[in-house]
């Protein structure tokens, strides 16, 4: 008698036959594009949310003002995030992981070639402004979905004394991303007038995003509809829950996990948008010579990233965060007073914040996971990602321009200040007495 499919057997059956054991290092390459390519998306946007947007879209107010709507905007795909969370685990649970990540990347690409399309004030009058909130807000709930679950199978699939170097591999992407998108904006910036870039260069790391993503589609598509990791993401458990029984039964452990990381996913836009736009606004330097500068310190954090693994393998992994909280929150008393120290001081400032950021970001997904029962780790987990972006990343770059324009620079640094006492107290709470405790069975945010 024929039984029915479900989807994930479904998914098993529609993709080819593998090996007979997945290495963590085949996982690792699926993780790495799947990574890049959402932080190449993210940055190319963030990038033109400093130097495009504000005068495209809000022409009619002062370049502060204008930034400062941009930076409103910017924050609509954080929040859009978990509501496309829940709507993508939907499709994951009935249709398969194969649907939701073809929804969600189609969402997403089409999102992002709209904005290489899109109308300035000049034309379209408020419209402009309309369709650039839409158009995050669809990459905020396209990014919820993307959430595939490898990071999370490449965790438990990594050898036990190679943890911390297996869970360093999904954050390699923000830089790698942030490398790419800025190199192509300075590019672009530095080789065309200043009407030409406004005018149409500035739309072509858009196109670029599109391509890049569909690479990205069939990379990941080729990975996880085969039948070996098919398989594995059932006997690992890594299968979806209902997002109202994953919050009543593991509610506290996500709201833990995803202050963990708020050190780190503050620092994030502190080293990468907040400097481009202070650079922008407050002084004469060219927003290319900057990226250039962001380019060079994304290299250090590559390197830092790596180094977190060889690093938390050998002293823990919650050391490394506590002691990355603490470097962080002496960091933010006195770096962002570089910023106002010309080329040297922004140099400074970009490659010790790098260093930090690797350092700490490199360890901090999934730092609490291990709390999770199995049933709900993958819900769990894309839940927990979610909320430490929103807390953590989402406003940083509009709070820390407005404290440092109306209390001056230093000011931002409380921003930095905040996210490593959130991040000191999220450990202690999580009631984990060693580093090896967390790292069994975490999965990345």
């Amino acid at each position: 008698m024929a039984t029915a499919q479900t989807p994930a057997m479904a998914d098993i059956h529609s993709g080819e036959h593998g090996h007979d054991q997945a290495s963590p290092g085949e996982i690792a390459i699926g993780v790495i594009i799947g990574r890049t390519s959402e932080f190449f998306d993210f940055f190319v946007y963030a990038i033109a949310s400093v130097i495009v947007f504000p005068r495209l879209v809000f022409p009619f107010t002062s370049e502060l003002t204008g930034t400062l709507y941009s930076f409103m905007i910017f924050a609509l795909a954080f929040v859009a995030r978990p509501i496309g969370t829940v709507i993508f685990m939907t499709v994951d649970r009935e249709y398969g992981k194969t649907a939701k990540l073809v929804s969600a990347l189609f969402l997403l690409g089409t999102a992002t070639v709209a904005l290489a399309f899109l109308p300035g004030y000049h034309d379209i009058g408020v419209a402009a402004i309309w369709l650039l909130a839409l158009a995050r807000l669809a990459q905020g709930l396209a990014w919820g979905g993307a959430w595939d679950g490898m990071a999370s199978l490449l965790a438990l699939n990594a050898p036990a004394s190679k943890r911390g170097w297996y869970a360093m591999v999904p954050q390699l992407g923000a830089p790698l991303g942030l490398i790419v998108a800025s190199a192509l904006f300075a590019y672009f910036a530095g080789n065309l007038s200043a009407d030409d870039f406004f005018d149409w260069g500035w739309r072509y790391p858009f196109f670029v995003a599109f391509a890049i993503n569909v690479v990205a589609l069939f990379a990941r598509l080729r990975m996880v509809t085969t039948e070996e990791y098919a398989s594995l993401f059932e006997t690992r458990e890594l299968q979806p829950s209902r997002i109202s029984d994953t919050v009543a039964r593991e509610g506290h452990n996500i709201m833990l996990g995803a202050f963990a990381p708020l050190a780190s996913f503050a620092l994030f836009h502190m080293v990468t948008v907040f400097p481009l736009s202070w650079v922008f606004l407050f002084t004469r330097e060219s927003p290319v010579r900057f990226l250039i500068i962001e380019i060079v310190a994304a290299v250090f954090g590559v390197a830092a990233i790596v180094a977190s693994g060889v690093i938390a393998d050998r002293v823990g992994r919650k050391s490394l965060l506590m002691g990355s909280a603490i470097a962080i929150a002496i960091y933010s008393g006195f770096a962002p007073q570089l910023l106002d120290a010309g080329a040297f001081g922004e140099t400074i400032y970009m490659v010790i914040g790098f260093i930090l950021l690797g350092l700490s970001f490199g360890q901090s997904s999934g730092a609490i996971a291990s709390n999770f029962k199995q049933m709900y780790r993958y819900t769990a987990s894309a839940l927990t990602s979610d909320m430490a972006w929103l807390f953590g990343a989402g406003f940083a770059p509009l709070v820390a321009l407005l404290l440092a324009t109306n209390l001056g620079v230093i000011a931002s640094g409380a921003y930095l200040l905040s996210g490593a006492f959130w991040t000191l107290l999220a450990l202690w709470l999580s009631g984990q007495r060693e580093a090896g405790d967390m790292d069994a069975g975490e999965s990345s945010t």
